[in-house]
């Protein structure tokens, strides 16, 4: 201790420079082998009782044994959840007869506020009552929700009566009681989501000691099986289940999902005595909240333009939770004004005498970290929007095309984002043995290209599918009205929407993929469940703006006798017009996105472990010709 400068009674405080770093148990254990450090959270072992007390305890790391629980639990839910809802546009408009724009806004609404639900999942977990229990409350919430709309297939009081016609919209749609069993069964699917999305990949890290080579590799293992086991439900729900709830039952379709979601329960708690509870130690929310007061009770303090060591800034050894230790860093410094120590700043002891005065320069660049990253994340919005085409006007248009294969086999039409899915299994094999090597050649870069190259190059694939799904769309209408059938229908082939698909596929292997490793490679790792929040809250964003911009086109696009775009009669219709909107709205948002790209600096810091620190660095800036290794 005396070698590390360091004096060991409690109230001293030590000067060195112009930071102050006061003296700390965390940080002499830190300096101790980890076999010597007996409140290690991974030495400790006890098993819970019952769900109250699961988050009280400390245990030794489940490892995989129990990310095989985890895994099961992730899958089964995801196919009960997403196998309910992947065929729900063609529920509501033949079942509930809700006309297309009716149909698409609720699923928009819905689908923003399930994305809007994390955010306070992640509050609440990690400020009050841990992952655990978290994922398991929300559990049994999206149970509930998944067999209150399985009711509304069995039962005739909670859906409309059969209609025959075969248009039908034309049939009398619900009614108040109908409509409401069916938002109170989406109701508890978003509360179910706010559990589950934010905590589970969390909640699968914890189960290993990322303080060891081993747990390093099985958190990477983790994410991929995750990932793969995503991209497998995605495939059997947009085929499997889909097929039985379009050519079997409903009931049958609706069923089976529920069926899974009950049985991802009970593996869920199957695996209690076997997972690693990490206990809450309060919201990132809060001390963000604390930086900015801090900062704004001292705004009138004047700091030096250059860093000349009169200024003495908090800066104390960060917590062991904390895997990296942030530098400091010249923008946004209207910040560091929270972490300058005036007089009364601190007590004897060495520590802040109000957190909402007086922060870390730790959590000042963590907030700074916030805001570099929410212009980039504001640019992703309407490339999201793009996508969310996919599950409602898309399969309006599959509705209305020849979708046989052979004489007696017809693909559902909520099973078209297989292509997607395809395009994306067989790309991204090809981009990381190909295209990457290519491209490091040329940029001397490790990834080939810049995370946010790699998402802008994701919102040019955007614009291009809205580009060419209009224009599909326009042939489309052409043929059907010159086929003159009542119904509509086109003797055109539904897999004339596939290169849109492929494209969108591509936007998702650059822009979605990209988006996620950005958002966890450039917030500090203990700050990975607002990562994942936000990515969600993108997903939120964009559901919204093109629930707006359905509602503003269908409101205002019709008029002096003629037809909205967005008509339920698709002949009648403009629906290219509206795919060329978002085109062109994604063309602005282009242009936004490179003009935020350009400024941004990628997170740099010190990676915290045992007795070294390593540095680690990326991009300064993505326009820079020199890259950091």
């Amino acid at each position: 201790i005396q070698s590390h400068n360091i004096n060991c009674p409690k109230f001293k405080v030590r000067r060195e420079g112009h930071f102050f770093f006061p003296p700390s148990s965390n940080f002499s254990k830190s300096l101790l082998p980890a076999e010597m450090d007996v409140s290690d959270s991974h030495s400790q072992k006890s098993s819970p009782h019952s769900i109250l007390d699961a988050e009280k305890v400390e245990k030794k790391p489940g490892g995989w044994r129990a990310v095989t629980f985890i895994l099961g639990n992730e899958t089964l839910e995801r196919l009960g959840t997403i196998g309910l809802l992947s065929n729900f546009m063609v529920y509501l408009t033949r079942v509930f007869h809700l006309e297309q724009v009716d149909a698409s806004n609720v699923i928009n609404i819905w689908s923003g506020f399930s994305n809007l639900t994390p955010l306070v999942g992640a509050f609440i977990s990690d400020a009050y009552v841990g992952r655990f229990k978290t994922i398991a409350f929300a559990s049994f919430a999206t149970l509930l929700g998944l067999v209150t709309l399985t009711l509304t297939a069995s039962l005739p009081q909670l859906h409309p009566e059969t209609c025959n016609s075969k248009d039908p919209v034309s049939c009398g749609g619900p009614n108040k009681l109908q409509f409401g069993i069916l938002l109170l069964g989406l109701g508890f699917l978003s509360i179910g989501s706010g559990g589950i999305r934010p905590c589970s990949i969390p909640f699968g890290v914890d189960q290993f000691d990322q303080r060891t080579e081993e747990g390093i590799k099985g958190v990477a293992s983790f994410f991929n099986w995750y990932y793969m086991t995503f991209t497998v439900v995605l495939i059997i729900t947009q085929t499997v289940v889909v097929y039985i709830q379009d050519q079997v039952s409903w009931i049958i379709g609706f069923s089976v999902p529920t069926g899974l979601m009950a049985c991802a329960v009970v593996m869920f708690f199957a695996g209690m005595k076997l997972y690693v509870y990490v206990k809450p130690e309060g919201s990132i929310f809060s001390g963000i909240a604390q930086v900015v007061v801090a900062a704004r009770k001292k705004r009138k303090m004047k700091l030096p333009a250059e860093d000349d060591g009169t200024v003495t800034y908090y800066d104390p050894p960060v917590k062991d939770s904390v895997l990296s230790k942030l530098h400091h860093s010249n923008q946004y410094r209207f910040l560091d004004k929270a972490a300058v120590i005036i007089e009364g700043d601190l007590t004897s002891e060495g520590v802040p005498a109000n957190k909402w005065r007086l922060c870390s320069i730790q959590e000042v660049e963590e907030v700074k970290c916030l805001i570099r990253i929410v212009p980039v994340w504001s640019a992703g919005i309407i490339s999201l929007a793009a996508m969310t085409q996919q599950g409602t006007f898309t399969v309006s248009q599959a509705l209305k095309m020849d979708r046989h294969i052979g004489p007696n086999f017809e693909i559902p039409a909520g099973s078209l984002s297989v292509i997607s899915l395809l395009t994306i299994g067989v790309f991204l094999p090809l981009y990381d043995r190909v295209l990457v090597p290519f491209f490091r050649r040329i940029t001397s870069h490790k990834s080939g290209i810049t995370l946010l190259q790699r998402i802008g190059t994701g919102i040019v694939f955007a614009i291009l599918s809205m580009i060419v799904a209009g224009l599909v769309e326009r042939m489309r209408r052409m043929r059907s009205i010159n086929a003159g059938d009542p119904t509509g229908m086109t003797p055109m082939s539904v897999f004339w929407l596939s290169p849109q698909l492929i494209l969108m596929g591509l936007c998702e292997a650059f822009n979605i993929i990209g988006q996620i490793e950005f958002f966890n490679s450039q917030f500090p790792e203990h700050m990975r469940s607002i990562a994942n929040s936000l990515f969600s809250l993108s997903f939120a964003g964009s559901n919204y703006l093109s629930s707006l911009i359905v509602t503003t086109v269908h409101k205002f696009s019709g008029g002096h006798d003629r037809p909205d775009w967005l008509n339920k009669n698709l002949n009648a219709g403009k629906l290219d017009y509206f795919y060329y909107l978002i085109a062109v709205l994604g063309v602005f948002n282009l242009v936004y996105f490179w003009y935020c790209a350009q400024g941004y600096r990628y997170k740099v810091g010190l990676q915290m472990g045992g007795f070294e620190e390593d540095k680690s660095f990326s991009d300064v800036e993505m326009s820079s010709k020199k890259q950091l290794k």
